[in-house]
């Protein structure tokens, strides 16, 4: 316990370049402030593979993901819209709607979303399970000045965050690519087998910067203790 607390504090308000393999982000509580921001390795994106898990039971709308430019708030968005039951990836302030989702509270859940500026085609990918692709943007390559945020929802470059549109649970294995991510690699990363990892955000070297209480936890643990719920 003293570990973690002392690591809290060492990321706290600093960036860090940390393998977080085997670690999740743990968001305790429904707050305006607190998230993590990602620093990306590369700004150039001309599409974009997004990946993560994630655990929760909140019965609201909340971010997943969170990439903003200075003109776009929602340059690139995963939204989870709790009242219709759909995940909403966004591109450049427009949208395209998931339903029918077995979004269960208090269970793991791993999804993908890829979006390709030259086709403008997106598609998401929800536990192992492709979903169909749908037209959302066929526009410039995104922003060069990104801030990526994980725990809150960007109404503005970097903040006017909502505490009713915050993210209150666990985050794990987030990476992001500057390509559409390969059928066989998604698969990979579902399965938690080994897959390249993303050479914009990689989990197991990441630079982030975190802001109130926000904590590093071993995943396993937790994945171990919600098998037995």
């Amino acid at each position: 316990m003293k570990f973690l607390v002392f690591l809290m504090m060492l990321v706290s308000n600093a960036a860090g370049l940390l393998d977080l393999s085997g670690k999740m982000f743990t968001f305790p509580e429904e707050t305006n402030t607190a998230h993590m921001k990602l620093i990306p390795a590369l700004v150039n994106l001309q599409a974009v593979t997004v990946c993560h898990r994630s655990f929760t039971d909140l019965k609201r709308d909340h971010s997943l993901f969170s990439l903003a430019s200075p003109t776009d708030n929602n340059e690139f968005l995963v939204f989870m819209q709790w009242g219709v039951q759909e995940i909403q990836p966004h591109v450049r302030n427009l949208r395209v709607e998931y339903r029918g989702l077995d979004y269960a509270p208090n269970k793991w859940n791993s999804i993908c979303t890829t979006w390709d500026s030259s086709s403008g085609l997106v598609q998401l990918w929800f536990n192992g399970q492709p979903l169909m692709k749908r037209y959302i943007a066929n526009t410039s390559p995104l922003t060069n000045k990104p801030s990526i945020i994980l725990g809150q929802e960007q109404d503005t470059h970097g903040g006017a965050f909502a505490a009713d549109q915050s993210f209150v649970g666990m985050m794990a294995d987030v990476h992001m690519w500057n390509y559409v991510l390969s059928a066989c690699e998604i698969q990979k990363y579902m399965k938690e087998q080994n897959f390249t990892p993303g050479n914009v955000l990689n989990w197991a070297a990441l630079e982030f910067q975190s802001t109130g209480r926000v904590l590093i936890e071993n995943k396993e643990m937790s994945l171990k203790h919600s098998n037995l719920s």
